[in-house]
């Protein structure tokens, strides 16, 4: 019987603890709700909205369904659960342990701006974003040799797109193939001029199209000759535009615009195979492949896909390998380097279906 009292006795000491700790718990708690009264977004401190994106330090992106506006950077402090909208932008400012400054336009108006502090947790810098999660398939358009689609949304119809490691990617390089091009030493630079020069004769290699931008005329930036095409390639790019077009000259006769890719052209002479991709203006990227026709001296469209997922990182890095094979070097959608860090690079497999073409 006095060991049962003495049972009984401590288990309501315990019971008595627990009681206390909750109790002391649950008033802790509603302590700080009482100190957190409930803001609105008035409560935030007005700043000058954004008017041009280039002054962004970076942007940030998130896949939640709401998120959390705090006015400090302060886990206990004040703060406001807001539904994500993706037209709205995000802009980050600074970053601290938990926690990014963002400047935000209430309602897209500039006039009514703000700045909050929103949890990492719940956001990826511009910087940080990764193909983690992504569908690398999705397509907005493609077009099979004469016929488009902008219905059907996969490359599975075409083949297989998977994300490899960067091991993975410079083992294959020591297989690629393709042809390499090599400078001409017939075409020099003369007082600003690609000229090409053969017996006495001249001609000056103009770029295919008399474009001016802001910063004046393209620049023709001369690459390389093809000996499979027996054609001069050139780089036309400007200061104001980031993309590149590449151009393919006959210097035989006369100088004369054949071909063009709009990216770094990779040459399979063994499929008669001029292909590329390259970041699209619009959204993701393009990859082509096109059919040369020596008869012709054109190039008629195998194959053009609009990846919507990812941006190419350097074209000139892309190459194939024997089963038709496609590898890439790529950034995420939105990503971009910000505040000395480097936007991180992903690698890229394409695998043609067998006789596709």
């Amino acid at each position: 019987m006095k060991i049962l009292n003495q049972i009984f006795i401590s288990s309501m000491v315990v019971f008595v603890g627990c009681n206390q700790q909750n109790t002391k718990a649950e008033k802790n708690k509603a302590e700080t709700e009482v100190k957190q009264k409930k803001i609105t977004l008035s409560d935030f401190k007005k700043i000058k909205g954004v008017d041009n994106v280039q002054d962004v330090p970076f942007q940030l992106f998130t896949k939640l369904d709401s998120i959390q506006f705090f006015v400090s950077p302060n886990k206990d402090g004040a703060h406001l659960k807001m539904a994500y909208n993706k037209f709205d932008n995000y802009y980050g400012f600074e970053e601290f342990e938990d926690f990014y400054s963002i400047h935000y336009s209430i309602n897209n108006n500039i006039s009514n701006s703000i700045e909050a502090f929103v949890l990492k947790s719940e956001f990826k810098a511009a910087f940080e974003l990764t193909l983690q999660g992504v569908d690398l398939y999705e397509i907005r358009s493609s077009t099979f040799k004469e016929s488009s689609d902008f219905k059907n949304k996969s490359f599975k119809k075409f083949g297989t797109i998977a994300e490899i490691s960067e091991q993975e990617f410079k083992a294959n390089s020591k297989n690629k193939m393709g042809e390499e091009l090599v400078r001409n030493s017939n075409i020099q630079l003369q007082n600003g001029d690609w000229v090409y020069t053969e017996n006495g004769r001249k001609e000056i290699i103009t770029q295919h199209e008399n474009i001016s931008t802001e910063t004046g005329p393209l620049a023709n930036e001369y690459v390389g000759r093809s000996p499979y095409l027996n054609l001069e390639v050139f780089r036309e790019n400007s200061d104001e535009v980031v993309d590149s077009f590449y151009s393919f000259y006959n210097i035989k006769n006369t100088v004369m615009f054949e071909l063009g890719t709009e990216g770094y052209p990779q040459i399979l002479p063994t499929k008669g195979w001029v292909t590329s991709v390259s970041s699209n203006n619009d959204v993701g990227s393009n990859f082509v492949i096109s059919k040369y026709q020596p008869q012709t001296k054109k190039q008629d469209n195998l194959l053009y896909v609009n990846f919507t997922n990812f941006k190419i990182a350097d074209n000139k890095k892309a190459f194939w390998t024997d089963n038709d094979t496609f590898y890439a070097e790529v950034y995420p959608l939105n990503s971009s380097a910000a505040n000395g860090k480097k936007q991180k690079t992903a690698f890229i497999k394409i695998q043609l279906k067998a006789n596709l073409f």
